[in-house]
């Protein structure tokens, strides 16, 4: 299966779409180790393909060391982040797709469709900014809408607000958040942070007006979730 013409190669593109990836949400330094993982692949082929997305001018990558975009390489990944969050949209909006299968689709098919195909979706679909998991979609131009947001396992206790969006690379995480009933525009309040694991226990309503129900979440759960606090408040010690 091949790129359209024109395009970096389907490796070149995932890898870049990683690294934006990892970068955009805040975790920390992007590192060939946090890239593996990610990728599941060895350590030694994240190496050997940064070495020749170094050469493509994608990335800069000294041996040991973080690993960024370039310019090229950010508008390379901002591309195929707009493609792949347009086709989950689509899936999910237009073919009945549930927020736990569309990744694994737009996966494959982000690497095969023309940008035409792409903006036609934009168009039919309203040029929606953010896709079934919040993240948002960065526009023909790479322009892309900023939200405050903190990770829900950051925030301090008391602190409310609404879930802006969830971590989609894992869909068992995703139908497990669904069963309890926490997603996008849930409003939430940190009720304490639990001195252990980084759990947390979160009140959650469905509607402002409905009665607050208590969840326990834990380290992994907790930081895939992002909430727009109500009062601009962020991190938590």
């Amino acid at each position: 299966m091949g790129n359209t013409p024109g395009r970096p190669s389907t490796s070149a593109e995932d890898y870049v779409k990683v690294i934006y990836d990892l970068q955009e949400r805040g975790t920390g330094p992007v590192t060939i180790s946090g890239m593996a993982e990610r990728l599941s692949v060895s350590n030694s082929s994240v190496s050997g393909m940064l070495r020749k997305l170094n050469e493509l001018g994608l990335v800069q990558h000294q041996r040991y060391g973080n690993v960024s975009l370039t310019e090229t390489g950010t508008k390379a990944a901002l591309a195929v982040l707009r493609r792949h969050r347009l086709l989950e949209t689509y899936l999910v909006a237009e073919l009945g797709y549930s927020w736990d299968e569309v990744h694994d689709e737009a996966e494959i098919l982000e690497h095969v469709v023309s940008d035409k195909f792409v903006d036609r979706i934009a168009a039919h679909l309203g040029d929606p900014v953010v896709d079934p998991h919040g993240d948002p979609i960065p526009t023909r131009e790479g322009a892309i809408v900023q939200r405050e947001s903190v990770l829900l396992s950051e925030a301090e206790a008391g602190t409310s607000g609404v879930i802006v969006r969830v971590n989609d690379t894992d869909p068992e995480l995703l139908r497990y958040l669904a069963d309890i009933d926490i997603g996008i525009g849930r409003r939430v309040r940190v009720v304490e942070r639990l001195p252990f694991a980084g759990s947390i226990r979160i009140g959650v309503r469905s509607e402002p007006e409905d009665e607050e129900q208590e969840r326990a979440l834990g380290l992994v759960a907790a930081e895939a979730l992002w909430m727009s606090p109500d009062d601009g408040a962020v991190a938590g010690g």
